[in-house]
């Protein structure tokens, strides 16, 4: 039988989490924390279910349609889950509930209570309490609290008052999720892992002639057999589809000649990997996409050396930048000198994103990048990705023997109390790495895929 809950070294950590939430809102406010909802993909045929990262941070809980509701200094507990009771019928069908009996154990928390209880004990729950955190990302959840509080207010001569404050949630959530723990990198390492060999034998199937679907297929083959699954919807571009940035289709032959860039990633328990790549379908550079590679990688190189506790998050961006920019002008694409052309942004024709994300529970994770209009100071514990890149747009008034490459480079890094670790350093990005890779490949004809 499947384990349902978390282990009992996972629930001492979820456990943690929410008392540092309970101590970030404070004595006077409850929370609540919903769990995801199933959706449904076509008719009587719903999407595989993913729980949502913030009730999942909080709990350790992947069944659907529950609740979190922590409220502090209560007698009875402070620590409530709503959930389904258990159903024979449905377990039947579906497998293993939690059930009320068993949620308190499984997930250490105070109380449970059935789901569909939430309108007759959440009014009793909050009173006493002046504020009240919720997601304001889910309007049917503050319109229901609005319904609570009226219930109180109905109560007000007797002294009961309802929360006279609404916040959102997930800005606490989100704060604490920003700086990983121990456990959360160990699970980032092991998606970097699935993520890299993952690469890696798609690296080996790129040849002329397969589509962009069947590499894909080669990642996606790798993430499942890890008991993984894409973390976002693999990129395959070949050709001029890497001019692209968010390129999906995946329906293009790769070509003699071409690159094709790859950005893909496995999501393991919860936690992500994000990884691109930029590959010579023939197995070697020409000219101009050694060039265009190597301003690209020289760029890469520099941002993550930028990378250190106390640092802006925008300093790996600014050294990007400036390596991208001096690129471009000794390859004739845009004019200089360095400090002019990006003070008047002349490369975002070529480089229009940032260069990193936060990565996590979701891969483009939680967390401001700013705080109080300034860039955030860089901390151990946090993991981004960095990943700048050069996309000549067949149609733009760049050389010719440009138009049409687009190369995308991206690693996922740990800001460590030294200065960093790149997780992904796996796959090869430097050219005669790349090179030397394609020309051992073993013949996809006569051997098949390992």
């Amino acid at each position: 039988m499947q384990l349902i809950g978390p282990s009992p070294t996972e629930r001492r950590e979820y456990q943690r989490r929410r008392k540092r939430l309970i101590k970030a809102i404070g004595k006077r406010s409850a929370a609540i924390v919903p769990a995801a909802v199933e959706q449904q993909r076509n008719h009587d045929n719903p999407w595989p279910f993913r729980q949502s990262s913030d009730f999942y941070y909080l709990t350790g809980l992947a069944e659907p349609d529950a609740l979190l509701v922590l409220c502090p200094k209560r007698a009875e507990g402070e620590v409530i889950a709503f959930v389904h009771p258990r159903d024979p019928e449905r377990e039947r069908w579906e497998g293993p509930q939690l059930g009320l009996e068993r949620a308190p154990a499984a997930l250490g928390i105070d109380q449970a209570f059935a789901i569909d209880e939430i309108d007759d004990r959440l009014p009793e729950l909050l009173k006493g309490y002046s504020r009240l955190h919720l997601p304001f990302d889910e309007h049917d959840w503050v319109l229901q609290a609005l319904g609570w509080f009226d219930e109180l207010r109905r109560g007000a001569r007797a002294g009961v008052q309802p929360p006279q404050t609404i916040k959102d949630v997930a800005g606490p959530i989100h704060e604490q999720r920003l700086v990983k723990s121990p456990q959360e990198i160990d699970r980032l390492r092991r998606a970097a892992a699935v993520s890299v060999e993952a690469h890696l034998a798609a690296a080996r199937g790129v040849h002329a002639g397969l589509f962009e679907f069947e590499i894909a297929a080669i990642l996606q083959k790798v993430f499942a057999s890890a008991h993984g699954e894409p973390s976002f919807a693999p990129i395959v571009a070949g050709g001029e589809n890497a001019c692209v940035l968010h390129y999906r289709a995946n329906v293009a032959e790769l070509k003699d000649g071409d690159l094709v860039l790859i950005d893909a990633g496995a999501e393991v328990d919860y936690y992500a990997g994000d990884i691109t790549r930029t590959w010579p379908v023939s197995g070697t550079f020409s000219k101009p996409q050694r060039a265009l590679y190597q301003v690209v990688l020289d760029a890469q190189l520099a941002a993550i050396e930028a990378i250190a506790p106390g640092v802006s998050f925008d300093a790996p961006h600014q050294a990007a930048v400036r390596v991208i920019t001096g690129g471009l002008i000794e390859l004739g694409l845009i004019e200089g000198p360095v400090d002019e052309a990006i003070e008047a942004g002349s490369y975002r024709s070529y480089f229009m994103h940032r260069t990193g994300h936060w990565l996590g529970s979701d891969v483009h994770d939680v967390g401001g990048y700013r705080v109080d209009g300034d860039w955030r100071e860089l901390e151990p514990g946090m993991v981004m990705t960095v990943e700048p890149g050069l996309y000549i747009d067949p149609q733009s008034g760049a050389p010719a023997e440009y138009r049409g490459i687009g190369i995308r480079i991206e690693d996922d890094v740990l800001v460590t109390e030294e200065g960093f670790e790149v997780l992904t350093r796996g796959v090869p990005k430097q050219i005669d790495e790349i090179e030397a890779l394609f020309a051992g490949r073993r013949d996809p004809v006569s051997q098949p895929l390992e």
